[in-house]
Order: structure tokens, then sequence, then C-alpha cells
């Protein structure tokens, strides 16, 4: 099999994926605008070819596929993948124009068009928040008054919870429209109560081989919205319990409606004080911000292999089993400037010495992130425990012990 595999190099878990395909026998070409020199070294030595095509994004899309059309009259192609947000669109288009199998265009715009989305699941009878969306401001006030406030304001193509604001009243929507006033077209929908968790899958010709789900801790948008705040994802060992279960349910119903077919997914729900399961958004990609490690830790499986054998052979090699609670939580320095000293992580690792993964911080030295446009802030620690709350304790005293100092 030939995989035209479009971003191989980035973002950061992307060398991952593309070492795994290579590892089940595929043959990778990677698709990128950049020269392949800049591509990390581990792709670069599994790849068969590279096709760069400079401003290959939205304004070059169609000469992209042109191009590539052009390339695959000499190369067979097989497959084409992405497992980049902002790539998913072009390689629907780039299936569609070589005649290849995989979601078209039109199946994949579900995935990226928050208000086509939340259309096919109303249709179907799933529960999302009341919604709509508005290229001008006078459609943004009439959807405020019928949804009623308070209120969640999106970019429709977003992704993750970037651009993502609550508000309150007509005051904040008013300054939410005017820092948005560069996006297009915007989803304006109800806001919903409640905890957040994932639903993540690996599937092939639409069936799931693996499901799982994680807990937002707190929900991503307080997380963003707040410095001193800890971001934390826990991987839930226990999928069989509530809210789990309800999760679990709405999110195969939702693979359903939408038709997904081979890959990974990547969806976002709420458990509300009432019980019930409200869908938020889906992504025909891997979650970010470490989470499939989290799931790799949590199974104890290489979960970028399973991806690659999803897609190489339509099948995992061996079942999943669930071993661990995991975690992973995210560190913000306090301060601004270069991070000059951490203290915690010697007491954290004798503590809790069998349980602590990995501990990527930022090293002294180091100049600090900016907090608002990473969701990876300025490092990580990861753990697992067979114990939920023992596991929730540790990434509570991460969250109160460890720190990062900047000037």
């Amino acid at each position: 099999m030939r995989v035209l595999l479009i971003a191989p190099g980035f973002p950061a878990e992307m060398p991952l994926f593309t070492r795994a395909l290579a590892s089940q026998g595929a043959e990778i070409i990677g698709l990128g605008d950049g020269g392949a020199s800049g591509l990390p070294p581990e792709v670069r030595e599994v790849l068969v070819d590279y096709w760069q095509v400079p401003g290959l994004w939205k304004e070059n899309e169609d000469g992209a596929v042109r191009e590539v059309q052009d390339r695959a009259q000499h190369v067979h192609i097989d497959r084409v993948e992405c497992l980049w947000e902002p790539g998913v669109l072009l390689a629907a288009r780039i299936r569609e124009a070589l005649d290849l199998p995989g979601m078209g265009y039109e199946q994949t715009l579900n995935f990226r068009d928050k208000e086509k989305m939340k259309g096919v699941l109303d249709e179907a009878g799933i529960r999302t928040p009341r919604h709509g969306s508005a290229t001008t401001n006078q459609r943004a006030f009439e959807l405020a008054e019928e949804i009623g406030y308070p209120l969640i304001l999106k970019p429709i193509a977003g992704a993750g919870s970037m651009n993502t604001m609550q508000v309150e009243n007509q005051t904040a929507f008013e300054f939410a429209l005017r820092r948005l006033q560069s996006v297009p077209e915007i989803s304006v929908e109800e806001c919903v109560e409640g905890e957040e968790y994932t639903y993540d899958t690996i599937c092939a010709n639409g069936e799931v081989l693996f499901e799982n789900v994680c807990w937002y801790r707190p929900k991503a948008l307080v997380a963003r919205s707040e410095e001193w705040i800890s971001p934390q994802t826990i991987g839930v060992r226990d999928q069989d319990r509530e809210p789990m279960k309800k999760g679990i349910e709405m999110g195969r119903a939702v693979l359903k409606a939408l038709g997904f077919d081979t890959g990974f997914t990547h969806m976002e729900w709420f458990h509300s004080p009432s019980g019930e399961a409200v869908f938020c958004e889906i992504a025909c990609r891997p979650p970010g911000a470490r989470s499939v490690d989290v799931m790799v830790q949590a199974t104890d499986t290489d979960l970028y292999t399973s991806w690659a054998e999803a897609v190489r052979h339509g099948k995992l090699s061996a079942p999943i089993e669930r071993k661990f609670n995991s975690a992973v939580i995210f560190k913000r320095a306090r301060g601004m400037g270069r991070i000059h000293r951490i203290d915690g992580v010697e007491e954290l690792q004798k503590r809790f010495s069998s349980s602590v993964v990995s501990v990527d911080l930022l090293p002294v030295g180091s100049l600090r992130r900016n907090w608002k446009q990473t969701l990876l802030s300025d490092g990580w620690i990861t753990l697992r425990n067979p114990d939920f709350n023992t596991t929730l304790e540790m990434a509570d005293i991460v969250g109160r012990e460890v720190h990062l100092f900047a000037d």
C-alpha cells in the first residue's frame, strides 16, 4: 500500500503516526508546503518520497489538488491520509480527484463545519446545544435573542478551544464579536453546564476498533481563561460506569450518523447536572495536547501503531485492554521571561515514583510560552495508577505543589 500522507512531520505527534504507518509496511509519500529538509529526521528516513507544494493550504488548495493529480499519473497512490485538522478537507478533495477510498469532501465537511455537523446530528435525534451560524453581527444578535444567555461563540471551522468564548450578557457578547471580527463565520450556541469529556476512537471501514473516554479537569474553556490553572486530562480506566457509558453510547451514534470510515476521531461532550449527555463537537483526526499519550499509558498499547494497523490492514493485531487510569497535567510558569527555577518535581518523584511516567517541563533557561497560544503550556507531567481516586489525588498534587518560575 502506498499512502500519500499530508503534513507527516507536524504537529508534534505526527512523526509517531508516520513511523507507525511505515512499520506496518506502507510506502509513504509525504505532502507539505515546506522543504523536506525541514522535516524531523525520523520522518525523512521512512518516507519513500516527499512532494513539496508551496502555499499548500487554502491559498493554493486548487493548485495543490491539480499538482497531486499530475504526479499521481506517474506514481500509483492507494490512500490519502491526514491527521492534522487544517488538512482534512484537502485530503478529501485529493481522494475525490484520484477516485480513492475514504471520506469525500462533503462528508468530511461535516467534521469541520460545526453548523453542518450539528444539523446532521439534530436530524439523527442526538442532543446538541441549541445553535446557529452567523456571518453578520445582525444574525449573531438574532441568534443570541433566540437562544438566550449564557452563550458560546466559536469559529465554524475552528480547532480545539482556540477563539472560543463564553459570554454571559449582551455587553460581553458585543465585545466577543469585536474580537471575532476577522472570522468569516461563527457558531452561536447554548452554553451547556456540566463536566466535559471526550470520546476518542480508532475505526476501520465504519467499525469501532478502539474507544476511549477522557475527562477534562476543568472544562477546556475554563482552563483557557485562567492562567493559574494547571489543566488536566484524565484517561478513565473503567469505561463501563456512568457517565462514560452515556458518552460512549452517544459517540457511537454520532459516528454512525456522520458515516465515519477509517482512522482516528476525537469528540467532546458534556455531562449535565441532570445526567444528560450533550454533544459538543467532533473531528476526524486524533486529539492533540498529548491525549493520545494519555490513552497509551492507560492501555499499555502503542495506539500510533494501532491507528496504522487500522489504515493498513483494516483491523487490530490484538485486543486493547485498559489497565490504568492516566493523567497529563500541564504547568504554566509564574512570571514572564525565562524560567529560572522549578520546584516540587523531586518531591513528587520520591512520593509517587512508581506512578510518574514522565516529566516534560521546559528546562531552566527556556523562554516560557504564551499560555493563551498553546495547550501544552510550559510542559507537562504524566502519571498513571490502577486506582481512579489515587490518580486524581496525584494530579491535584502536581497542580498545587509543582511550580515553574520565570522572570
